[in-house]
C-alpha cells in the first residue's frame, strides 16, 4: 500500500457527537477533511469507520500518520509546510 497524502500538518479541532458513526479519511485526498468524500476510490485505501464515547470536541489527524488514528498524536510535527498534499514517502 502506497503512503498516504498529508492532507495537513496540524490537527482539527470537530465537535463530534457520542454514538454518530464518522468515516475518517485514510488516504489523504478527502475534500471534506477529515472525513471521506470517497476520493480513495480506485486506491488500495479505505475510510475508517469510528464512534466516540461522549460528545465533545476532538483533534483529528491531516497528517494521517498519527498512530492513533483518527485521533491526533503530534505526528504532525515531523512534516513542514511544503510536504502538504504530498505522500510522505
Amino acid at each position: 500500500m502506497s503512503d498516504a497524502t498529508i492532507a495537513d500538518n496540524k490537527p482539527v479541532k470537530i465537535t463530534l457527537d457520542k454514538d454518530k458513526k464518522y468515516y475518517f479519511c485514510m488516504c489523504g485526498l478527502s475534500s471534506k477533511q477529515p472525513f471521506c468524500d470517497g476520493s480513495h476510490k480506485g486506491s488500495d485505501f479505505t475510510p475508517m469507520a469510528f464512534q466516540c464515547d461522549e460528545s465533545k470536541d476532538y483533534y483529528l489527524c491531516q497528517c494521517k500518520h498519527s498512530g492513533n488514528k483518527p485521533y491526533c498524536d503530534g505526528s504532525h510535527k515531523q512534516f513542514d509546510d511544503d510536504q502538504v498534499g504530498k505522500s510522505s514517502s
